[in-house]
This record gives C-alpha cells, structure tokens and sequence, in this order.
C-alpha cells in the first residue's frame, strides 16, 4: 500500500452547506486518492454537519471523521488531527475555503524537491489584497526573509515530523490569533522554508451569507492584548535585540505592530467603531507598545505610519482620529502611456501617485535642508504645527502592479518592477511616485502559463510614505488594438470604471463588434484567399485561431495567422495577423461581403472568379486612388484574352 504523503486537516464546526462545497476540491486532487488523506474533526458541531461529514466519507475511503466535544476554536481540533496523521506532510485547510485541483501534488513535489519544512502556497482571495510575497516561486528561505510574515495565516504544508520534532502545537479553546502563535514559531524553528507562486494552491473566499471562520479576528474577550503579547516575546527571545531598525527582530516585530497595533489608530476602525469602545482599544493597544515593542520599531516605520505610532504612544486620540480623517481622504492615481503591443506584451509606461482629499499631489517641503510631509495633510492634527520631518522618502516604500483573473479570483505579477522617485514639483516641493513599465504577456503571466479565458482586470498597489493604496489602473487615452496570441485573441480595453483590462478568448469583448471600427479603415489588398490586418498583432509563432464568417450568404470557417516572419518588424521582431479563407468556395463570381457573427460592417470583400477566391480585400481597400477599378479590369476575361495575344511573339 502506498505510504501517505499527505494529511489534509481540516477543523469544522456547524459548516452545514459549506462543507459540501469544499470537499469536491479535497476529493478531486490531482494526488492519486491512496497517497493522501483527509481528516475532518468536528468541534462538537449541533447543526447537520456532522450527517454530512459522514455521508462523505462513506463514499471516500480516504476519509476519516473524528469529534471531540466544543472547544470554541479551530487549535484543538486542528491538534486532534495531528494526533491521527500518518502523512509526511501535513497541509492545514478551513472548512470553508478550497484548494486548487494539483495543489497537495504540486505542494509536496516542491517540498520534496527542496527539502522544506515549510511550504507556503499561493493564495487567491476575496478577504485580502494579494501578497507580494507569492510574486516568484522561493526554493528556500529562512525567517531571514522577513515577508514570510505577510502570511501567517495557517494554510500551508508542514513537514510532520518538522512538527513532532518541536512540538508545534496550537493554543486551545477561545484563543484569538491561534494561528499566528502556530505559524511563527513553525518559522523560527525551519530550516528550509518553501514558497510555491506559479500555482493558486489555496482559495480563501468570503461566504455568500457574510461568515466565515475569521470573522472574529479583533475580539479582546478572547484574549487579544495578552495573545499578541505572547506572540510578541516569542519573537523576541528567538532574536537579538538591537536598536538597528534593520535588524531580524525589529523587521519581523514590524508586522505585529502595523497590524495588531496600528490597526487601532487608523481608518477604517477608528472612525467607525463607537469612540466609547474604540478608547479603551487605543489605551490597550498604546500599553503593549510602550511596554513590548523596541523604540526601535516605531523608527523604522515611513513618516505617516511613525506618526500614528507617536500619537498613539503620546496617548492623543483626538490626534489620531484627526489625522486618520485627513488620510482617509488620500487617493492613488495612474497615469498610462500609449498602449501597444511589442512582441507578444501588452505594454506602456505608468506612473503612479498619492493626491490629497482635494486632488493635489501628496507632496514633501524641502526646509533647511530636511524634507518634511505635505502641511495641508496635517492640517488640524494636534502636534504637527511645526511640521513633521520625514528622515527616509522612500521607507518601505515600493509600488507594483497585479493582475486579477476576474472568474477565478486569481492575482497574477506581471514581471518587470517599478521604481520608487522623488518627482521635483518645484518651489522646495517634490513627490515620491511610482514609474516603470506596464508588461503584460498574455502566455506567460499565470505563472509562466498562459491567462485562462476570462476579463482579466489590472491593479496597482502603491506604499509611499507609510499610505497603502490599492488602486485601478485606468487611463484616458485609446487602447490597443487586439492581439493574437498562442491561438486565441487578446483584447484590451477601458471598462465602464475607466480600468484597463484585458479579454484572453473573448469571453465579453468579440472579435467583430468590438473590432469593427479598426476593420473598416483597412485598406489592405491580399494575395489568394489571405488578407493582411494590419489592426490586429500577432506574435509570430501563434498557433491559428478559427473564426466563423459570413462571406455573402455562405457560412464558412476561416482562420486568423500571424503574417509571414518575412513582415515582421526587424527591430522589434513584431508582427501583424492576416485573414485566410478556404481557396475555393461555392459562390458565383464576383465581390462579395465577408462578415462576422453580430457585426454591421464587414471585415473584408472575397474576389471570387469560378469558385476560386483570387484575393480579400479590406472594407477601406476601393478608396486606394482608382485600385478598384484597375483590379477590376484587369480581371475581366476579354482584358486578360487580349493580354495574352499581345505577349505571343510575333503578334
């Protein structure tokens, strides 16, 4: 009997439906049924789940089911099937969420491969923007690579007896932040941490009815203040202390305090909740930094985040609803270059930038030789009157672009970086902004594959001066013309939010309605039955992509191509596709329309003499100075009889 490679835990209480819609995604893994198992454990669920657990795992014999009695959290049943794994690793799921069809496959090759401990997979999720992290695929790392912590959720693949050997457990009954405890400490203590990015391992979706099993993330009567304490001291007595804002330990501290603590003193939560119930929150979150996070960490935090954290430990609500009310207002905008296509790439410049609440640029004041932050952001926040100095523009600063598959919720990297510049304004003011380029190839983005058909909408996310913005990319300008790429169609454009997007395979914009106004001003004349389209690209190895057309009242199967290499741009190697018709059709001589399904002009005119198509024309080709005519004539039977008499010799 094959050894089981893997242990899918998964905790469950009162999932009714849902656990329903997760195990078609368990079942249905790529991993032969013998090498995996999957241990549902039942907190003491009193709705039907229980009946529904067992139901499936009648049907499955690699399915076990266990129940203990309600413990209020996902670590004690999440601990129990621990106990019962024999698998090498152990991959922990939500009884809510799914996984893609190859990942326990795909997981545990790239941790046999390397070795790992621990391997994160890609998540897709409707709950939180994409993680940078998951932008390349990491053979091996430590916790030296301190953006292990923009994840720390427990979805990920353990080695079990990695496990064993450090006695991971998770903290039992209400214990808010379970996961952070488990997950950290599984950090410190790897060896070799893996990170799988080229495939969505993990789909973490928000239910239909508004719960999932985070949705009491910040409640303090679980536990909250002394749970992160406790996280925060199991960091620190892993790693040297140091007042170095750079070292191990304050970098890793970084993301408790921006997340646990910050969260406190900034938009959305302090302007929302009740200042009666969010005071006593502050107060909380104010002590445990003053009493557990180095000074350290709140240095080397960007200028606005450092601020939120001196007012925070100044004890000033008033100042932080203040300037959480001026930061709200704060907007990231894109400004896109020409689009065009470039051997296969969608591709522009971008620039990206933070305007205030009243559409002015986010600026830095050169005084004395010191760059302070924009006055008017400040204006009305208690403290700030003689400014507030900025040390370092360009403090965990960065800017990137993402690309969201629209029907899958996929986000996908498109390669290239931006860089992160001070832009002077003039008059001692400058802006740190975001520019590069825009690169998008349609049969390399989904991480190194080709983008599933399907809208597929184009994103920014900008860190500039501690203001975290995810915006649309959006533009003003014409968008490029479509594309054939790997044998489909590739259709960028503006959706009605002003967003670029692009269409792999038509699956909203067609080849037709949504090319129409391109294919009238072709005035290309075609050899045989091919026609040059000189508005659509093409990479030069695409495959054929078949399109059904009209040509009178015949319906016909034709193909788009690239254009001979020999056409090809010789500098940057890029190309057009052409039109090809069947040679022969049954059809009586003459010009007649060739059209596409759902569209009002034609995309070209079929020449037909004897059932032979002599040549395509493009709709704009009889407006060429007479070419109509010529061509014409010279077709006529009686002109070519004569020609040839008068080439005999001797005639």
């Amino acid at each position: 009997m094959p050894r089981v490679k893997v242990s899918v835990i998964v905790p469950v209480y009162n999932t009714g439906k849902y656990v329903d819609e997760c195990a078609p995604s368990l079942l249905g893994q790529s991993m032969p049924a013998d090498e995996y198992e999957v241990i549902y454990v039942d907190d003491g669920s009193t709705d039907d789940t229980l009946s529904r657990l067992e139901k499936i795992a009648a049907g499955a014999p690699n399915v076990q089911v266990h129940t203990q009695p309600n413990s209020g959290w996902p670590g004690a049943p999440r601990n129990l099937g621990m106990k019962h794994a024999q698998g090498e690793y152990i991959q922990f799921v939500d009884h809510d969420d799914t996984l893609g069809p190859e990942a326990l496959e795909r997981l545990y090759e790239h941790a046999k491969r390397n070795d790992a401990d621990v391997v994160l997979g890609k998540m897709s999720s409707t709950m939180v923007r994409p993680r940078r992290l998951f932008r390349h695929t990491v053979d091996a790392c430590t916790i030296e690579n301190d953006e292990l912590t923009q994840s720390m959720s427990p979805h990920k693949m353990f080695r079990r007896a990695f496990v064993e050997e450090h006695g991971l457990r998770f903290p039992e009954g209400p214990w808010i932040l379970e996961d952070l405890a488990f997950v950290s400490a599984a950090y410190l203590k790897a060896e070799r941490i893996s990170i799988l990015a080229d495939y969505p391992v993990y789909y973490w979706m928000k239910r239909d009815d508004g719960g999932n099993n985070t949705q009491h993330r910040f409640n303090p009567k679980h536990g909250f203040w002394p749970n992160t304490r406790t996280i925060v001291r199991q960091f620190k007595e892993a790693t040297p202390a140091s007042d170095d804002i750079d070292a191990l330990q304050n970098r890793l501290l970084h993301r408790l305090y921006h997340v646990e603590i910050l969260s406190r003193t900034r938009e959305p939560e302090i302007l929302r909740e009740d200042p009666a119930e969010q005071r006593p929150r502050f107060e909380a979150a104010r002590e445990l930094a003053l009493t557990e996070f180095p000074a350290a960490v709140r240095e080397g935090l960007p200028a606005v985040s450092r601020l939120r954290a001196t007012l925070l430990e100044a004890g000033d609500f008033d100042g932080a609803v203040a300037l959480a009310e001026r930061v709200r207002e704060v907007k990231a905008r894109s400004e896109v270059g020409e689009l065009r296509w470039e051997n296969g790439r969608l591709v522009a410049d971008i620039a990206l930038e933070l305007l205030r609440g009243d559409g002015e640029p986010l600026v830095l004041v050169e005084r004395d030789g010191k760059q302070y932050l924009d006055p008017e952001l400040l204006a009305g926040v208690p403290g700030t009157e003689g400014g507030w100095e900025v040390p370092d523009p360009f403090r965990l600063a960065y800017a990137e672009l993402v690309v969201k598959d629209r029907d899958r919720e996929d986000w996908w990297y498109p390669e290239g970086d931006l860089e992160v510049r001070l832009k002077p304004l003039g008059d001692g003011r400058s802006q740190v902004i975001a520019e590069g380029q825009l690169a998008l190839d349609p049969e390399r983005l989904a991480g190194g594959r080709p983008l599933e058909r399907g809208v597929h909408d184009v994103w920014a996310y900008v860190q500039l001066l501690g203001v975290d913005r995810m915006a649309r990319v959006t533009g003003e300008g014409p968008a490029a013309g479509p594309a054939l790429t790997g044998g489909r169609l590739a259709l960028p454009y503006w959706t009605v939010k002003g967003q670029l997007a692009l269409d792999i395979d038509q699956r909203q914009r067609k080849f037709g309605p949504d090319t129409a106004a391109a294919a009238a001003t072709n005035s290309e004349r075609g050899e045989g039955s091919s026609l040059p389209l000189p508005y659509l690209a093409a990479t030069a190895d695409s495959a054929p992509a078949r399109v059904k057309v009209t040509v009178a009242t015949l319906a016909v199967n034709a193909e788009l191509l690239p254009a001979p290499s020999t056409d090809a741009d010789t500098d940057t190697g890029a190309t057009t596709a052409r039109l090809r018709l069947p040679a022969r059709l049954k059809l009586p001589s003459g010009r007649h329309p060739v059209s596409l399904p759902k569209t009002a002009g034609p995309l070209a005119y079929a020449v037909v003499r004897d059932g032979t198509v002599l040549r395509l024309e493009g709709p704009a080709y009889e407006a060429g100075g007479g070419r109509r005519l010529l061509d014409s004539v010279a077709d006529n039977r009686q002109v070519r009889r004569v020609r040839r008499k008068l080439g005999k010799p001797g005639t």
